[in-house]
C-alpha cells in the first residue's frame, strides 16, 4: 500500500539522531495508524473473510501479523487493545472452525476394511481435513498465546478427534502416515525446553496410542515366527493324530492360519 510505505518513511529513525528518537513526536506515527487503523482492519477480515481450513489464507494472515507487530513499537507498559482484539478474534475463529467444520465418523471397523468403499473414502477425507486443520492452527505458535495454542490444537483436536480415529485404525502404512503427520505438524520448540523425561501433558494418550502400536508390531512378529515355526507344526500334528480337529480348527481360525488349514487332512 503505498500510503502505508509513505507513513514507514515518515517515521523512519535513520535519519534522526539516536539521542533525538525518544522525543521525537514523528515516530509515534506508524504506531497509532497501525492500532487505529490497521489492525481493526485486519481484525474485520479474520471475522468474515479468513476461512482456518485454508493454508494459503492462514500462512499469508500470520506473514502479515509477523510483519505489523514488527513494525508496532510499544513501550514497556502499553499495551495494544487493537492486538489484543485481532488475537481474541484469531482465536474464537480458529474454535469455531473446529466445532464446526470437523467431523470423523466412526464406522465398523469391518465397514472401512474395504479401502475403495464410500465409508472408508469419506472418514479418510474427513481425517485430513482435520489434520490440515490442526497444521494451521499450530501455525500461530509463537503469535497467539502458546497455552492458548496447546488448548485449540492438541487438547480439542488431537485428543477429541483425531486420536478416535487413530485408535480405530488397524495397525499398518496408514496408521504409520497418520501419526507420522500428526507429528509433522507439532512445533519443535515446545521440546527443546522439556525439563523433564516426559512429553506435553496434552500428547500423553497419544504416546500411549503410539507405545501400544509397537506391542501390537512385536506381538504380530513374535506370533508370526511361532506359527511358522517346526515346533508349533509338530504339536497340531499331535492333535490331528488324537483326532482333536476342532481345537486345531479354532486355533488356525482364530490366529488366521489358513496355510496350516492342510494339515487336517493329514
Amino acid at each position: 500500500m503505498p500510503w502505508f510505505r509513505a507513513i514507514e518513511e515518515f517515521s523512519d529513525t535513520k535519519n534522526v539522531p539516536e539521542s533525538k528518537r525518544d522525543d521525537d513526536p514523528d515516530q509515534e506515527v506508524l504506531p497509532k495508524v497501525i492500532e487505529k487503523t490497521i489492525l481493526p482492519k485486519i481484525t474485520a477480515l479474520v471475522k468474515s473473510v479468513w476461512d482456518p481450513l485454508s493454508t494459503s489464507q492462514t500462512k499469508n494472515l500470520v506473514q502479515l501479523c509477523n510483519n505489523i507487530f514488527a513494525k508496532q513499537v510499544l513501550s514497556k507498559n502499553e499495551r495494544s487493545r487493537a492486538k489484543e482484539d485481532l488475537m481474541n478474534m484469531v482465536v474464537l475463529r480458529m474454535k469455531k472452525s473446529i466445532e464446526e467444520d470437523v467431523f470423523i465418523p466412526l464406522y465398523p471397523k469391518s465397514t472401512v476394511e474395504d479401502k475403495s468403499s464410500l465409508c472408508s473414502k469419506f472418514q479418510e477425507r474427513r481425517f485430513w481435513s482435520a489434520v490440515k486443520l490442526l497444521s494451521n492452527v499450530l501455525l500461530w505458535d509463537g503469535i497467539v498465546r502458546e497455552d492458548t495454542i496447546r488448548d485449540l490444537g492438541l487438547s480439542k483436536l488431537l485428543n477429541r478427534y483425531l486420536l478416535l480415529n487413530l485408535l480405530n485404525t488397524p495397525p499398518g502404512p496408514d496408521n504409520i502416515e497418520k501419526c507420522n503427520k500428526v507429528v509433522a505438524c507439532l512445533p519443535e520448540r515446545w521440546f527443546q525446553d522439556l525439563k523433564s523425561e516426559s512429553t506435553l501433558p496434552e500428547l500423553l494418550n497419544f504416546c500411549q496410542h503410539l507405545l501400544q502400536y509397537i506391542k501390537v508390531l512385536l506381538c504380530k512378529i513374535f506370533l508370526s515366527f511361532l506359527f511358522n515355526s517346526e515346533e508349533t507344526k509338530e504339536v497340531l500334528l499331535l492333535l490331528v493324530k488324537v483326532k482333536a480337529l476342532h481345537v486345531v480348527e479354532d486355533f488356525i481360525e482364530e490366529y488366521k492360519l489358513e496355510h496350516l488349514k492342510s494339515m487336517i487332512g493329514e
